[in-house]
């Protein structure tokens, strides 16, 4: 949509034009307060993800609110962020090619900037990179927790990382980072399968205790696990992002965070009766993690299925 047919704020729902995204400010903005407080009272700090909104309008609210920066999972992200005046980020990736590694060490030129590695010649290229820019850049080690996707093992793989990187001019040892996401859809399964994986980032922290390297930061959790992550004393920071605008995977869990985000759309066709088509489709709506939520007040049951890229049933 061309800027001069975007909704000016304050348009009647009724005369927007669809599909469209709308968020509820009043939603969104609870949601923020919410988890702070959650993640306060568990004696944590909130480093929101911003994989939900990538938007620096929002990082900047969740920091208002109390957060101490923000998460993201790119270069380019991070440079949007920064460039919306977000001056504290850690990107959650590995960052690996030349290119990147380069803006990365140009970027932490103006802000606070923080990287996880699993690799020491990928912290050795960051160094030379961060040398060459005159910059300084944060480093935290990232641990599996049984996620089995990027990161170390815990123990002396992590241990041996952490010197590494302590070592290398230009970069910063700052912690270590970790992310239970695993622990997604446990249901009832949700607090001992959460304990369990940050028991392997406690055993991490102390390993690298002992040997002797300060540990400022230990960034851990998500919106599945953010009440419990946040109560485990050696987690510094909270990585939630969904929460933010909740969807529905979460509906189960039964979390306090409400819907903040909806497309709106409406009937084009009406054939029979029981069958209504809809002008959203495959081209604005991802499939990934299943379909959409319905929502009509006034039909609570109605069920949906993609037709095409344009229509849903």
């Amino acid at each position: 949509m061309t800027v001069e047919f975007l909704p000016a704020p304050g348009t009647p729902v009724e005369l927007i034009d669809t599909p469209a995204m709308i968020v509820d400010l009043d939603a969104a903005e609870a949601n923020i307060r919410d988890m702070q407080q959650v993640v306060a009272s568990g004696g944590g700090s909130m480093r929101p993800h911003t994989k939900t909104t990538k938007s620096p309008y929002w990082a900047l609210k969740q920091i208002e609110a109390g957060a101490i920066g923000v998460c993201c999972a790119k270069v380019g992200e991070a440079e949007v962020l920064v460039e919306g005046g977000v001056n504290d980020i850690l990107i959650t990736s590995e960052i690996v090619s030349v290119s990147k590694i380069n803006r990365l060490a140009a970027l932490a030129r103006h802000a606070s900037i923080k990287v996880v590695v699993d690799n020491a010649e990928n912290a050795r290229e960051i160094s030379e990179a961060a040398v060459s820019a005159q910059s300084e850049i944060g480093v935290l080690v990232d641990v599996n927790i049984r996620i089995n996707r990027c990161g170390v093992e815990p123990g002396e793989p992590t241990t041996t990382l952490a010197k590494i990187v302590d070592k290398l001019p230009a970069l910063h040892f700052a912690g270590l980072n970790g992310y239970e996401g695993h622990v997604f859809g446990f249901g009832d399964e949700r607090i001992p399968e959460t304990l369990e994986a940050l028991e392997k980032l406690q055993y991490a922290v102390s390993e690298v205790n002992a040997a002797g390297l300060p540990i400022e930061t230990v960034s851990a959790g998500g919106t599945s696990t953010h009440d419990i992550t946040c109560k485990v004393p050696e987690v510094t920071e909270v990585q939630a992002g969904s929460y933010i605008f909740m969807d529905g995977q979460y509906v189960d869990q039964k979390l306090s965070f409400r819907p903040a985000l909806t497309i709106m759309t409406q009937v084009i066709s009406r054939p029979v009766p029981d069958r209504a088509i809809l002008d959203v489709g495959l081209n604005l709506l991802q499939m990934i993690t299943g379909h959409p939520v319905s929502w009509v007040s006034t039909e609570p049951n109605l069920q949906n299925s993609p037709k095409n890229t344009a229509h849903f049933l």
